[in-house]
């Protein structure tokens, strides 16, 4: 008996570094996790990019910044006024350097007073050391230091392991009351009226294996936080560069291809996209082939990709 899979899906809605493209958008990210939805960065046409790929701005209660450079946030503004104009009423939680409150509430403030409808409340991140964020009952988010120009985090969602479901013929084989069900689900066993032993494993079939996502933002090649993000089943990690501009990267606080692809083999991940491509690449297979040469589980991201996020040992 097979089990149904909660989706736990990235949606792609920007690839390109600090200059968007005539067909790249600047980051942002869409995370599924069961019905939740997360935005991780908010680049300039990031509500334009929700609305072309059927992303409910209403869904969206938590947004991840991972700092506060102009290609990650400049699509904040946007989003917020629009969701003011729907007569938006639930709470939304933001994420970021604690300078980010002052920047949106000028904004804010100057262009609907006391229009807006819902509460922002803003979560300070901790640049110096890995921190949990949020939780709730299907995932808990991390965030982390990277090294870059300014405070920089990245951030860590690791899937919540999920009970087992009850097989239905089993509950009328053994006429299994319903206040025994969830008992059983977390790891009892269940005795008939006749006195017969059935075990937990014979009554169930486990749901999907949690999974993982790490969203490694700006930052230049640095094995401090490795460990935040060792064995995800999934890495993105940016690669403005190709080997050609290593020392650009070196100096600007951005990696290379091969840097990515690096982190990706010492930390043993599942699987590593890449992408915030520099705007001097139109091409940026150079950029992929250099980090398949170090990591061939490499992929680069375009826009509008949707990718199921799975274990990697069953990939």
């Amino acid at each position: 008996m097979s089990a149904y899979v909660m989706p736990f899906q990235l949606t792609i809605l920007g690839t390109s570094s600090a200059l968007p493209t005539s067909n790249r958008y600047p980051t942002a990210q869409i995370l599924n996790v069961s019905g939740r939805f997360f935005l991780i960065d908010c680049g300039e046409g990031t509500q334009t990019q929700m609305r072309k790929y059927k992303i409910g701005f209403s869904k969206i209660n938590h947004i991840f910044i991972s700092h506060l450079h102009g290609d990650h946030i400049f699509g904040l503004i946007g989003l917020l006024s629009t969701m003011v104009l729907y007569g938006r009423i639930n709470d939304l939680h933001i994420y970021a350097y604690s300078e980010l409150q002052k920047y949106l509430s000028v904004q804010l403030q100057f262009l609907y007073a006391d229009e807006i409808s819902f509460n922002i409340i803003y979560h300070p991140l901790n640049f110096k050391k890995e921190q949990k964020i949020f939780e709730d009952k299907f995932v808990t988010v991390y965030s982390f230091p990277l090294t870059h120009r300014v405070p920089t985090c990245g951030f860590r969602f690791e899937e919540k392991p999920a009970l087992p479901n009850l097989i239905p013929e089993k509950i009328v084989e053994y006429q299994i009351p319903i206040r025994d069900r969830q008992r059983i689900k977390e790891g009892g066993d269940f005795i008939t009226n006749e006195g017969k032993l059935i075990m937990h494993e014979e009554l169930t079939v486990n749901k999907h294996p949690a999974r993982s996502f790490a969203f490694c933002s700006d930052t230049r090649y640095d094995e401090s936080y490795i460990e935040s993000v060792r064995k995800v089943d999934l890495l993105y990690h940016e690669a403005t560069f190709a080997n050609d501009n290593s020392e650009l990267a070196q100096t600007t606080y951005h990696s290379t291809g091969a840097d990515a692809a690096k982190v990706a083999l010492k930390a043993q991940v599942g699987n590593l996209i890449i992408g915030h491509f520099s705007a001097r690449y139109k091409d940026h297979t150079i950029i992929l082939k250099e980090a398949q040469a170090v990591f061939p589980e490499t992929r680069a991201i375009v826009e509008g990709e949707v990718i199921d996020i799975q274990k990697a040992n069953s990939q």
